[in-house]
């Protein structure tokens, strides 16, 4: 009996003394943020205050991408897979818009992460963590697809609407309650309940995707202030205060619990931003666009526009930088240095190699396409061993009327340079990102011998992760979108 003690014993010190050395982790997404939606990224109109003080206590990543719109990126990040390997391409089937008049035929879809993919909360509750996710999941909402059933320890799904909100499971919440508030909450909870042991909180807010609803006290205050370029909605700026309100009420929680030093804490935005589609820079003109079977057109679907991600071209639901480069935030004491910035291009994928390296959690059954950025965030002079990052969209992405927020594109972005593979026409666009941040200038007729080396580099890259090529259009409909074929409903909301 006494051995069987002392070896319990034993147990229990070592899995203290590890549980000490790991950091808890909590990431923060908003939805539709754009890269210069808040103050650190330079916005005169909005109001971040929690967020300025996070970039000043940590690190800002300047060159840091998700995809062009809400599903692939939440799949990229929690399986660490491409899309080419996923399927995740986009929101919805192929026949959201309306392709017929295209001499390509888009892949086909899938709208949920297949459940084969051992994804980032599974590895970290193997690893010790308590796991906990509130808000936007979109990957999956019904049987085992629903994030109770894949790796966290509790699970609250909503999105659609900021007031007057559906939850999965169906939670009680008091009348009119706005739903960043509401995930907080059930965020600052999680934090409390788990602060003596390792945990990882998920924390995707719906804010700031249409509908623009906001609590009406703060879409007063931004009535009395004028706007400043293309940032001027005070229903917007009232939306963006919610979700710093949400990051100031987890700051303020891990300090009042003391831990704030032992958290690594991350924001980000899962696209651009909601405009910058009008001028020669924005939208792609061109047959068909319209959208299909839609119940209600929002701004980012008819050409419209919220906010304005100036310098960048262009916004979400484009390959352009104004579609896909975030803003992106960490803190984490003792390694990042304070008010740091690092302008090394980094993806989605690599987030999840960079927790894993961070907590020790044993790699999943998948291959990983990113790399950790561990090393960055000790010392943002570091280098990656890769020198360049990767998207592939085979599909089409339409805003109304011939009009088009993205064609079937591949693009590579190694250095300060982006090389545009258009897959229609074979068209090539190539910028220098340092010295053309809105790429406005293509380079690629005047430096021919610098778009060959990288478009030679996206097609052998194109063929390492097998990525599936559209098409031609012989007018063969579309296949049913490909989801949820096991354990429950089929899910193809285009939220």
């Amino acid at each position: 009996m006494k051995n069987l003690l002392t070896s319990l014993l034993s147990l229990w010190l070592a899995w203290s003394a590890t549980a000490a050395t790991k950091p808890n982790i909590i990431f923060i997404m908003a939805d539709d943020l754009g890269y210069t939606d808040i103050g650190p990224f330079g916005t005169k109109y909005y109001e971040t205050p929690n967020l300025d003080r996070l970039a000043k206590q940590g690190m800002k990543l300047t060159s840091y991408h998700q995809c062009q719109n809400c599903t692939p990126t939440r799949a990229a990040l929690l399986s660490g897979q491409v899309g080419a390997r996923t399927g995740v391409y986009t929101v919805g089937g192929i026949d959201r818009f309306d392709w017929s008049s295209r001499p390509l035929r888009p892949v086909d879809n899938v709208t949920s992460l297949p459940l084969d993919r051992d994804i980032v909360p599974k590895q970290l509750k193997s690893a010790g963590y308590a796991t906990g996710m509130f808000g936007k999941w979109h990957i999956g909402e019904h049987g085992d697809y629903h994030p109770g059933k894949r790796g966290f320890d509790e699970a609250i799904s909503s999105a659609g609407q900021h007031f007057n909100f559906a939850t999965n499971p169906k939670v009680d919440y008091p009348a009119g309650e706005y739903l960043a508030d509401f995930l907080t909450d059930k965020a600052v909870d999680f934090i409390t309940r788990h602060k003596d042991h390792p945990f990882f909180l998920y924390l995707p807010h719906f804010g700031v995707h249409s509908p623009f609803h906001a609590k009406p006290e703060l879409i007063e205050k931004f009535k009395k202030k004028p706007g400043v370029g293309g940032h001027n909605s005070p229903v917007y700026a009232a939306m963006i205060a919610s979700v710093d309100e949400s990051v100031g009420r987890v700051m303020k929680t891990l300090d009042d619990l003391k831990l704030a030093d032992d958290t690594i804490l991350i924001f980000t935005s899962d696209n651009g931003g909601v405009g910058g589609y009008s001028g020669p820079y924005g939208l792609i003109r061109g047959a068909g666009a319209e959208g299909k079977s839609r119940k209600a057109k929002g701004a980012d679907e008819d050409g419209g526009g919220i906010t304005d991600n100036a310098p960048l071209r262009s916004g979400k639901g484009s390959l352009y930088e104004g579609g896909v480069r975030v803003p992106f935030i960490v803190r984490w004491p003792g390694v990042t240095k304070p008010g740091s910035a690092c302008d090394v291009p980094a993806i989605h994928v690599d987030i999840y190699p960079t927790l894993l390296e961070i907590t020790g959690a044993p790699k999943p059954r998948q291959v990983l396409d990113g790399e950790s950025l561990v090393k960055l965030w000790r010392d943002p002079a570091a280098k990656l061993q890769r020198d360049a990052i990767f998207q592939h969209f085979p599909g089409y992405l339409g805003s109304g009327p011939g009009l088009w927020r993205t064609l079937p594109v591949s693009l590579i972005h190694a250095g300060d340079w982006k090389l545009m593979e258009h897959l229609e026409d074979g068209k090539l666009e190539l910028y220098n990102l340092r010295d053309d941040i809105g790429e406005r200038k293509n380079l690629a007729a005047t430096m021919p011998d610098k778009a060959k080396e990288l478009h030679a580099r996206l097609v052998a890259w194109r063929k390492e992760v097998n990525a599936p090529m559209p098409t031609k259009n012989d007018g063969t409909k579309a296949a049913p979108a490909k989801a949820e074929k096991k354990g429950g409903k089929k899910e193809n909301k285009a939220q």
